[in-house]
């Protein structure tokens, strides 16, 4: 699977949907996404992580950078991590947790969750 961003607006919230690996390689593609979508003037930020099946430390790095941005900004950032899928969850769910910065995020199961203010965020 290659790796791929696509973005769409969802009401106040800009959502981008990741694709593929997340690593050392692609991990600046997001990075410029993130960046184009804040010079837009978009400080609601979603990224729908669910369709990544691996994320290396340059991938979290992205995110940790993405979520400094977005708070520079007093924006809000939202990851999309299923907490169901292939073989106990999402592969960047793991790796978040394991590296003990999973609840530095405000994470959610789906876009429906994510871009509303009804739910909480998953607990950590």
């Amino acid at each position: 699977m290659a790796f791929n961003v696509t973005g769409v607006e969802q009401g106040e919230w800009a959502v981008l949907r990741v694709s593929g690996e997340l690593d050392l390689v692609t991990s600046p593609v997001l990075r410029q996404r993130v960046h184009d979508v804040v010079a837009e003037g978009h400080h609601s930020l979603v990224v729908d992580l669910s369709d990544v099946f691996f994320c290396d430390s340059s991938g979290v790095g992205v995110l940790i950078a993405a979520r400094r941005l977005i708070r520079s900004c007093q924006g809000r950032l939202r990851l999309i991590l299923p907490d169901r899928g292939a073989e106990d969850g999402s592969h960047v769910n793991r790796v978040l947790g394991a590296l003990g910065v999973r609840r530095l995020f405000d994470v959610r199961a789906d876009l429906d969750s994510a871009t509303t203010d009804e739910a909480g965020p998953l607990s950590a």
